[in-house]
């Protein structure tokens, strides 16, 4: 049988990383660090300075200071920490994973924007809870409200608006009816392959 020919054979092993492969991988690890945190910083900066210093002054109390904050750390980490991986999944590829199309890597990038944007608007809603509650309270529940603010995105059945790829590694419909007739398809050809050794 074909299927059966190579199950005893040994499987030969990957090579591993060279020293200079080592090296880029711990100079890509520190650079993928250093942005996120500069990007934390900076968002820091950003969501701070509209709080204080623009036309959202006097919708957030300041008690409420800290939550805006916190949106500014989830937006600039994110930033820093995705779009670097983005770059480099543009540029390099696997034969696992193959390199990411322009269209496709400016859509994730959009997206990430996007959710970005998203968690200074969810910060900017739980420092509303500022007018009610001192600072610690306030903080306390934006710190959940924030961090947790990725899970009603995640129910969105996004390959319904042709989004399907920006989902990243959450699980889809579309991906899993994609594996169950991929599954289907490769039983089928085993079924035939047996039938033919069969009749052999």
């Amino acid at each position: 049988m074909s299927v059966g020919s190579g199950a005893g054979e040994p499987r030969a092993q990957s090579p591993g990383r060279s020293t200079a492969g080592n090296i880029v991988f711990g100079a890509g690890l520190l650079l993928v660090l250093a942005t996120m945190t500069l990007g934390a910083f900076a968002g820091v900066a950003l969501t701070l300075g509209l709080a204080d210093d623009s036309f959202l002054s006097s919708a957030v109390p300041d008690d409420g200071r800290n939550a805006v904050g916190l949106g500014g750390i989830g937006m600039g980490g994110l930033l820093g920490l995705m779009l670097p991986l983005l770059l480099f999944a543009a540029v390099r590829g696997t034969e696992d994973k193959p390199r990411l199309g322009p269209g496709e890597a400016l859509l994730k990038a959009l997206a990430l924007v996007v959710f970005s944007v998203y968690l200074v608007v969810v910060s900017l809603l739980a420092a509303q809870l500022g007018w009610i509650l001192p600072k610690g309270p306030t903080t306390l529940v934006s710190f959940f409200v924030v961090g947790f603010s990725w899970m009603p995105l995640a129910l969105v059945p996004w390959e319904r608006f042709g989004l399907g790829g920006v989902g990243g590694p959450l699980p889809s419909s579309g991906g899993i009816s994609g594996g169950t007739s991929r599954g289907t398809s490769l039983g089928t050809s085993l079924d035939k392959d047996g039938e033919s050794d069969k009749s052999d």
